[in-house]
């Protein structure tokens, strides 16, 4: 079966490839939208343990998801030969996730939205962390997409496999 970079990516050099490009960013990821959801619900109490994890989650998972961008933007993305539109889509939604990721750190560090109240900065970080969720869920779904299914031709590109040269 033909697959995307990004299906390629976590399939090769099992299981680190899978561990570093896929359960740590999620696993800290579902853990920030966890603690999240209980800083949100125990607003106004005393709720600063959840907050405190809420914190240095998100700022371990931003500076995290920075390293997986550099990584891959330096030593796989410049030897792609794309395959398709599902191909661009996948990677390029799962790159672009260390936007809202990053920012969440930055955030957190007080380098952004050091005028913002604490409400106000509670809904940047929420509206952040949602984002982050949206592209990771097009950059799951059309990374599991047979690249032929929209359009890309492997025999006009050579068709065999890069094995992305990332192990």
């Amino acid at each position: 079966m033909t697959m995307t970079h990004y299906m390629e990516l976590l399939a090769v050099n099992q299981p680190w490839n899978l561990i570093m490009y896929m359960v740590i960013p999620v696993a800290l990821a579902e853990a920030l939208v966890a603690t999240e959801f209980f800083t949100v619900f125990l607003r106004g109490s005393n709720n600063s343990s959840w907050r405190t994890w809420n914190k240095w989650i998100g700022i371990i998972l931003g500076f995290y998801f920075l390293g997986v961008f550099l990584n891959l933007i330096t030593t796989v993305i410049p030897n792609i030969q794309w395959r398709g539109t599902a191909d661009i889509l996948a990677v390029g939604s799962y790159l672009s996730g260390v936007i809202p990721l990053f920012s969440i750190a930055l955030l957190e560090l007080g380098v952004i939205g050091k005028g913002k109240s604490a409400d106000d900065k509670m809904k940047l970080h929420f509206i952040l962390l949602t984002v982050f969720l949206i592209v990771a869920h097009v950059a799951m779904v059309f990374g599991m997409v047979d690249p032929t299914i929209m359009g890309w031709n492997p025999s006009a590109s050579g068709g065999h496999m890069q094995h992305m040269g990332h192990q």
